[in-house]
């Protein structure tokens, strides 16, 4: 019931011109959806016409976007108010400063908001493919809620890019199903990972050895330790991605036969995923590759879906975990950071599968040096994962599971992989709070430190 066929051929033709020309359609009040492969021509374009047309009130809904992003800027003050299901940079300071909004929901939840009508779109900005002889282009390294806000907005503008790849999956779109069109090649934005710290390969090494087994599914995102997981995972074999994103360090893993999709339960010999954030590489990689299977978020981050894939691995990060294991994922305190995600969807799915694993992945200190293990999470911040979502806790000192564990053994098991610096004062704090279990009790019903899985 998730896959979705082609958007096939209409009867109407579009209107072919500039960005200038193309963004005249947007009114006061309208409702507009930009896509996380941003068309950064048609956002500027955007931003100038509202200025200059002395628009008020317009509504930008998006994903995490990269680049600029022009109509956050003080001076787009009233004419257009973001409202991200995820925040990336461009939008950070916006949105702490009131300027911007966010919407805090699932990732596999996002179609549903334009499909069920919750959201009715007006404009949706777009980049694809070039059209194939047949008239059919694709949405590349963006389908994710984007395919739904193509199929209900009332006007569509797509940038025709050449640099955007052709993949195959849920993000077929006739041509025809575009409104108004603007022929522009412009390179992708591309990220590139960063040098990991000491923590994060200590991470990655304790979840590849002691948790990854040889046929997963694995469902990993961008980032240092995502990336140190996969550098680990050289001696293993048969290795599946199901995944919401991924980036280049799968690559080594298919070029190695690694990773080959070949036992997992569900899309057996596809790489799944729903959006793309890589280099140049990545999208070369993906660019008219059959095993490559974009699909709409709806199907690849639903729980269910992800359930049966047996030997489900998903590996997620955090900002702070409690005592209890209550986990921020998307806030600083007040401050929103990022977004749900899809951490929920893939750790509940996780969790729920035939031999599955649900991680939660964090360095034990911040960059300045606060713990990232706490006793209560900070005040103002948003509880993205609850305390009975959460199995697997994991820092550069080990591996704390909570699963089926009492508060006071959650909060032994998180002050045991809490920094050596930190861990008598968190002692202290869990006395205070009653979760400090008397000595001969804790020896009498002690439970191993977490269950093998390999």
């Amino acid at each position: 019931m998730h896959r979705h066929e082609p958007m096939a051929p209409v009867n109407k033709t579009p209107m072919i011109g500039s960005a200038e020309e193309a963004v005249t359609c947007i009114k006061s009040g309208d409702n507009i959806f930009g896509m996380a492969a941003t068309p950064s021509l048609l956002t500027n374009a955007m931003a100038a016409h509202g200025k200059a047309a002395r628009l008020e009130g317009c509504t930008v809904y998006h994903l995490h976007t990269e680049g600029d992003c022009p109509y956050v800027t003080e001076d787009c003050d009233g004419i257009f108010r973001t409202k991200s299901f995820f925040l990336g940079g461009n939008v950070r300071k916006a949105t702490q400063e009131g300027r911007a909004d966010y919407v805090p929901i699932f990732l596999s939840e996002t179609p549903r908001v334009f499909r069920k009508g919750i959201v009715p779109l007006d404009v949706a900005l777009v980049q694809v493919s070039p059209p194939d002889k047949h008239g059919f282009c694709s949405l590349g390294t963006s389908v994710d809620c984007t395919r739904a806000a193509l199929q209900t907005a009332r006007t569509v503008i797509a940038m025709i890019n050449k640099h955007v790849p052709r993949t195959h999956g849920d993000g077929i779109i006739h041509y025809t199903n575009l409104d108004r069109v603007v022929y522009h090649d412009q390179p992708l934005y591309t990220s590139h990972a960063k040098e990991g710290s000491p923590a994060d390969d200590a991470i990655g090494k304790l979840i590849a050895e002691h948790l990854v087994v040889d046929g997963a599914t694995l469902q990993l995102g961008i980032g240092n330790i995502p990336n140190a997981v996969l550098s680990q995972l050289t001696d293993h074999k048969d290795l599946g991605i199901h995944s919401e994103m991924f980036s280049d360090g799968v690559l080594p893993l298919v070029d190695s036969g690694v990773v080959n999709n070949s036992r997992k339960t569900l899309d057996r010999g596809k790489l799944v995923s729903t959006f793309l954030v890589g280099s140049q590489a990545l999208y070369d990689f993906v660019d008219d590759n059959p095993v490559v299977d974009m699909r709409d978020a709806a199907y690849t981050n639903d729980p269910h879906v992800i359930r049966q894939q047996d030997r489900m691995t998903a590996i997620n990060s955090a900002i702070e975990v409690d005592f209890t294991g209550q986990v921020v994922a998307d806030s600083i305190g007040t401050r929103i950071y990022s977004g749900v995600g899809g951490q929920v969807d893939f750790l509940r799915g996780a969790a729920l599968s035939d031999g599955g694993v649900a991680i939660l992945a964090l360095p034990s200190r911040t960059h300045k040096g606060l713990s990232r293990i706490v006793p209560a999470i900070a005040p103002g911040a948003g509880v993205v994962t609850t305390r009975a979502h959460a199995h697997y806790i994991i820092t550069e000192y080990g591996i704390a599971y909570l699963y089926g564990r009492s508060l006071s053994e959650r909060a032994e098991a998180l002050i045991a992989v809490a920094h050596p610096d930190d861990r008598e004062h968190l002692r202290e704090e869990a006395t205070k709070r009653g979760l400090r279990r008397p000595a001969s009790i804790a020896r009498r019903f002690d439970l191993p430190s977490f269950p093998s899985v390999r």
